[in-house]
């Protein structure tokens, strides 16, 4: 026993060398584990997984696991049975996104200082504005001139006034008597033009086609002056063959003359050529010059007027083959009535391929006693209905169904009313 206390009195001499040794191996550990402890709460409130809180080595493992710490065994013990082994420790922010606030609808209000007045922005008024407004201005000044000009150019033919008489005078043709109207309305309504206009009056004897071109000419005589207007008797200026080239000089002359001073007036002229059924290929072949686009501005402002009997025939047997059904007035069948004339007539001659066809179809019985009863009026007879019927009865009629068509149209009652002298 007395041998063993120097024993015992070295070892507790040396006792506190080792307790300073383990302290310094511990000391950096327990810190470790506080700071791993904390880790393991921290992300335990905010709801992830602890599948990487435990090290590598697994449960039973007892390499590089901390020792608990005090009040920490029971707050461990659901971590370590739900949680999976993990390969490695980290410190990184964890990867799932966290979830976002929800920002208020409700807009801040803007607090101003006490003793201060609130005003709205201002709002500065661009120069830019006037500009576009005085633009706009002028713009609708222009297009109202151009209008007011165009009503002038009509007003100056007094077309209103032309139409009107052709509806009183001319009997059995209103759809012809639009259709001029509504070409001599468009084409009149400028003095600019890129052609001439060419009307081409086409139909049977006696329906009125001589009679409108009368009133033509009459009517523009008197709104310009007679200069302007031009009138060509095929029969009456050139009844031979033999002098085609005096004929040609003659018609050549008239329109140059009629263009330069209508050109010099500001004013179209009329030029109104009739019996053109009589008129020789070569005489068409010259007029047909003057009807192409590439010409001086004078010759590009000018209406022609031809009147013919060319395509009498086809107009006939299409009146008689729909005119019992009352369809002639419908669109279609004047649109199907003016392609078989008009391929008639280009047939004939190239000429009316630069010219708008009118087609002048047959007259009903109702037409001819009116025609009467205008001519009787005028010779100064009194006007009796059976003596109308009487007057009616001589001439030939087609009948088709429950309708009388004149053969001759109107051709013959001047000389029926002649005769009652």
């Amino acid at each position: 026993m007395e041998v063993a206390r120097p024993e015992m009195e070295a070892a507790h001499k040396a006792l506190p060398g080792a307790r300073q040794r383990i302290s310094m191996v511990t000391s950096p550990l327990r810190a470790a584990c506080r700071i791993r402890h904390k880790y393991l709460v921290m992300k335990k409130r905010r709801g992830f997984g602890t599948e990487q809180s435990e090290p590598a080595g697994g449960e039973g493992s007892g390499a590089g696991r901390c020792p608990p710490l005090k009040g920490q065994e029971a707050s461990e013990r659901p971590l370590r049975r739900k949680a999976k082994p993990a390969e490695y420790f980290t410190f990184e922010k964890p990867t799932v996104r966290p979830l976002k606030r929800r920002r208020s609808s409700k807009r801040r209000k803007v607090l101003y200082p006490n003793g201060t007045r609130k005003y709205l922005p201002e709002e500065k008024k661009s120069k830019a504005k006037y500009c576009l407004f005085l633009l706009s201005i002028i713009v609708c000044f222009q297009i109202y001139n151009a209008i007011e000009n165009l009503d002038d150019n009509v007003l100056k033919y007094d077309l209103v006034g032309l139409e009107k008489t052709l509806k009183r005078e001319v009997f059995g043709q209103p759809a012809s008597i639009d259709s001029l109207m509504n070409l001599l309305k468009d084409y009149l309504a400028t003095h600019i033009h890129n052609k001439p206009l060419v009307l081409s009056l086409n139909g049977p004897i006696g329906v009125g086609k001589s009679l409108v071109g009368r009133l033509l000419a009459k009517h523009f005589r008197s709104v310009l002056s007679d200069q302007l207007v031009y009138q060509y008797f095929v029969l009456h200026h050139c009844p031979t063959r033999q002098g085609i080239d005096s004929c040609q000089q003659e018609m050549a002359g008239g329109i140059s003359d009629m263009v330069n001073r209508a050109e010099e007036e500001e004013k179209i002229p009329l030029l109104i050529f009739d019996e053109v059924e009589f008129m020789q290929p070569a005489l068409l072949d010259f007029l047909q010059n003057y009807f192409q686009p590439n010409q001086t501005n004078e010759f590009l402002n000018a209406v022609y007027v031809l009147i013919s009997n060319y395509g009498q025939g086809e107009i006939t047997k299409f009146v008689l083959h729909n005119g019992s059904s009352g369809m002639l007035r419908q669109p279609a069948k004047s649109e199907e009535l003016l392609f078989v004339v008009q391929s008639t007539l280009v047939n004939s001659h190239p000429l009316w391929k630069h010219a708008d066809i009118i087609p002048f179809t047959l007259l009903e019985r109702a037409h001819v006693l009116d025609c009467f009863l205008e001519e009787m009026m005028r010779e100064g007879f009194y006007p009796d209905t059976a003596h109308l019927e009487e007057l009616s009865r001589e001439l030939n009629y087609y009948s088709v169904g429950d309708r009388q068509y004149s053969v001759l149209g109107c051709k013959q009652v001047v000389s029926k009313v002649n005769l009652l002298h």
